[in-house]
């Protein structure tokens, strides 16, 4: 089968990624962007937990009455890809197949995996930047190229990102970055500063996943503006989906997570006018 539009979306087994793949399927038909049949790579660390999200994506009993899926006569098809986000290797497996089977370039890249973890050190740090900094970017990095000429990244940052926690010289460094090479010296100089206990005097929150989130939405804002300057008119944004009810938030969140992934699937699939480089929640453009 052929497919007029190709998306991905990343740590897609379970709660927000899961959604955001069901909410693609649903919203597609009457998205600007519904050109014909779509595919939807879902993507996971785990082959067994993918391959049950998407039995139960099969037999999602609003996906089958609203016949979203091709096996009820609708237009998306949902396939498993593994991809896990922390390993070089894998992401470049995932990039080679998506080249090799969609020669034409693929349309959205969803980059929703991340992690949160407990407590607050220099090794928690490292981890952190490693999976929500370091590597959105690199598969960002290695996603853009694949894109068709008006294909759209959207980064799944957070609020928890925002530049109210920094003191005023680091927020300046944060708004001033101009390429990834800028974001990469702020995180090195928050991993470098808690490693000497010293974070909060060099102007940094004690969070991990707070400063990871914040880089995420700065690299994502660096790589647009590359796009932009290469006059390309591929879209790349952030956004940050609420407080969500998913074991990340340990089931506190206000938001149910077909809620959580409005914003993603909105930058993924609605006209944005050209907007690129900006941070959303709500489906429109915040302060970040």
């Amino acid at each position: 089968m052929s497919y007029s539009r190709i998306g991905v979306v990343t740590g897609a087994n379970k709660g927000i990624g899961l959604a955001i793949v069901r909410q693609i399927a649903l919203q597609y038909p009457k998205s600007p962007l519904n050109n014909g049949p779509v595919l939807i790579y879902l993507t996971a660390r785990d082959k067994g937990r993918g391959e049950a999200a998407l039995k139960q994506l099969e037999q999602d009993s609003q996906l089958q009455q609203a016949k979203a899926l091709k096996a009820h006569g609708g237009l998306a098809e949902i396939k498993y890809h593994q991809l896990d986000i922390t390993d070089e290797a894998s992401i470049k497996t995932l990039a080679n197949h998506l080249k090799e089977s969609n020669s034409e370039g693929i349309d959205f890249v969803i980059n929703n995996a991340g992690i949160a973890l407990n407590g607050f050190d220099s090794n928690i740090v490292k981890e952190t930047l490693h999976t929500n900094y370091y590597n959105t970017l690199l598969a960002s990095r290695s996603f853009l190229p694949l894109l068709k000429p008006t294909g759209r990244i959207v980064n799944v940052a957070s609020t928890s990102g925002a530049l109210n926690k920094y003191s005023d010289e680091v927020r300046a460094r944060f708004l001033s970055a101009k390429t990834e090479d800028d974001v990469t010296a702020i995180m090195r100089d928050f991993a470098t500063a808690v490693e000497q206990g010293r974070e909060k005097e060099a102007g940094f929150p004690s969070a991990a996943y707070a400063v990871s989130k914040a880089g995420c939405i700065a690299g994502t804002k660096a790589l647009a503006r590359q796009e932009s300057e290469n006059g390309r008119k591929k879209l790349v944004n952030a956004c940050c989906p609420g407080y969500v009810n998913t074991d990340m938030t340990k089931g506190n969140g206000t938001k149910t997570t077909d809620e959580g992934a409005q914003t993603p699937v909105f930058l993924a699939l609605q006209d944005l006018g050209g907007r690129t480089g900006e941070f959303w929640r709500d489906e429109r453009v915040v302060e970040w």
